[in-house]
């Protein structure tokens, strides 16, 4: 007996429609897309839902959005040289698993020179700080160092992050233009082990991020993952 395939969530319809026009050149890469408000009365979804599409296809490289003009076809270019970012708290759910997260630090600090030459602010100037352990069936998964530049997102510091992730509030707080990544192996500072409740020694999974808007970074984050309980995957299709 035949079963019908399941039916997509609604972002997920908005999403798979927008992907296969892109797909079939429909929109020439810099074109204006359909505005939110279109794409809400098209599919009479809300407009939270069609954000989450466009958000997740910014994500993926495949859309660019400025903030008060509009959506418009990525260059291609970007398909294959862009990571997905994730949300942390929605993958562990689509694995059917429990996301808990300890807040250990939440505070504004003065940044150093270094901090702010990435960050793109004056020395010794307040940036928001927090750090954080995300655990998946409570066991730890991921320790987030972040920095966040108060300009992009001044109401970071006053978000309950163990009820929401940092990435869930900046991507609906802030105007994600793209990110640079560095990915590598590596140990755990003394800090990171002990909350990671790993061995000094243990290899791990470091990414080092940086994310900005089309006029300032917004954060610089460090996520330290040990190797023997997460790992990096995904496909390109040209």
């Amino acid at each position: 007996m035949s079963t019908s395939p399941p039916r997509l969530a609604p972002y997920a319809q908005v999403k798979q429609y927008l992907k296969q026009r892109l797909a079939t050149g429909d929109w020439p890469p810099g074109q204006l897309m359909p505005s939110e408000a279109e794409l809400v009365a098209q599919f009479g979804v809300s407009r939270m839902t069609v954000n989450r599409a466009l958000r997740e296809l910014q994500a993926e490289g495949l859309v660019d959005r400025v903030q008060g003009v509009g959506t418009f076809a990525a260059a291609l270019h970007k398909v294959s040289s862009t990571l997905t970012l994730r949300d942390l708290h929605e993958e562990i759910a689509e694995r059917g698993h429990r996301h808990e997260a300890s807040v250990v630090v939440q505070e504004q600090v003065a940044a150093s020179e270094a901090l702010a030459a990435q960050l793109g602010v004056a020395s010794g100037s307040p940036v928001f700080h927090t750090l954080i352990v995300h655990r998946e069936n409570g066991v730890p998964l991921q320790c987030e160092d972040r920095y966040v530049n108060p300009a992009c997102a001044p109401g970071y510091l006053a978000q309950d992050f163990s009820r929401t992730t940092p990435t869930h509030y900046l991507f609906q707080a802030t105007a994600l233009w793209r990110a640079q990544y560095a990915i590598e192996a590596g140990r755990p500072t003394a800090e990171e082990a002990r909350l990671l409740a790993i061995a000094p020694d243990e290899p791990c999974l470091i990414i080092v991020r940086r994310t900005f808007s089309t006029e300032a970074a917004i954060t610089l984050a460090r996520l330290v993952h040990p190797g023997s309980r997460y790992g990096i995957e995904g496909q390109f299709t040209p």
